[in-house]
């Protein structure tokens, strides 16, 4: 059976408009030309720059080692979940994300259901996150054209440690105040709803008809299992969080044979194993450690925080 090393990603910086021109002290990152608004760690451009892969996209690492890379029990061609760091320096649209069903409806493999882990938070910062109770469909439609909408948002206070799970079907937008680590099923489908009267598009037939009044989301409150946290258990995605002390080492194992995730939110760590070059991790950096992947394991350098994101295993 193939086997693959663990590895780290090099992120790729996405230019938004409602973004930074400079991400420190987060990334070592500036720009004069269109500002940078996500950072994605697990998407398709984003390659691998350590061990025998290094300069390989995920994409490609991807289709050529499947198995390898996800296991066995994950599901479709694809890498399957698509991590990104959100760096809102305006509110962005209100938008909605189609579920499954809806999705595979118009041809496409899958819909987008997402959570945020909040890195980040102002005093003060909130986000819309669904309809207020007692709103009408009728009531949603009509505040579009009068650019009312906003009136009719739930807006929920977040503060840094938050994980606020964003059900496909849920109006929601994100505002300043925040820095958001995302994890979100790999779909590009996003509907908006209401850009305050700029000129961008708007995909409103689509949006209603993706639109659900009332969903799951909402902050999932952490639950402590043998020294971690799981922050979220949920169809798609589960996500832990790992404190280390200083020199503490560890191999994570994986509840189902999977592809797992490891992004570190504070400190560094170290991986090192067999038939590998040993390689660091700096805070907001990820590795990907390959379902087939041999013995291997982490020690944290200082006192370190570590995210583990893992896909839904079928």
């Amino acid at each position: 059976m193939e086997t693959l090393a663990p590895f780290r990603l090099a992120p790729y910086f996405r230019t938004r408009p409602w973004g930074f021109n400079d991400l420190a002290p987060w990334y070592d990152y500036k720009t004069d030309g269109e500002p940078i608004g996500e950072v994605w760690l697990t998407g398709e451009m984003c390659s691998a720059d350590t061990g025998p892969l290094r300069g390989v996209s995920l994409a490609d690492i991807t289709t050529q080692h499947r198995s390898a890379l996800l296991g066995a029990a994950v599901t479709g061609q694809d890498f399957p979940l698509l991590i990104k760091v959100l760096f809102p320096k305006e509110k962005l649209s209100v938008q909605v994300h189609p579920d499954d069903a809806l999705a595979q409806s118009y041809g496409e493999p899958r819909g987008k259901t997402e959570c945020w882990y909040t890195l980040d938070a102002h005093p003060g910062a909130q986000v819309a996150l669904g309809i207020r109770p007692g709103v009408s469909v009728e009531q949603v439609k009509a505040s579009v054209h009068d650019a009312s909408l906003e009136s009719l948002l739930a807006m929920v206070p977040v503060r840094k440690g938050d994980l606020i799970f964003v059900a496909a079907g849920t109006v929601h937008a994100l505002g300043p105040g925040v820095v958001m680590l995302e994890t979100q099923q790999t779909s590009d489908l996003t509907y908006r709803m209401y850009d305050y009267g700029s000129s961008r598009e708007l995909h409103l037939e689509k949006a209603f008809a993706a639109m659900k009044l009332v969903t799951s989301a909402g902050i999932v409150r952490p639950r402590d299992v043998n020294g971690h946290s799981v922050l979220i258990d949920e169809r798609y995605f589960r996500i832990e969080k790992w404190p280390m002390g200083a020199g503490a080492a560890a191999a994570l194992i994986a509840p189902a044979p999977v592809v797992q995730m490891l992004f570190v939110i504070q400190g560094n760590i170290r991986i090192s194993g067999d038939g590998f070059e040993p390689f660091t991790v700096e805070r907001n950096q990820l590795a990907v450690i390959p379902s087939s992947s041999a013995r291997w394991t982490l020690a944290g350098d200082d006192a370190t925080e570590i995210i583990r994101i893992l896909p839904a295993a079928d």
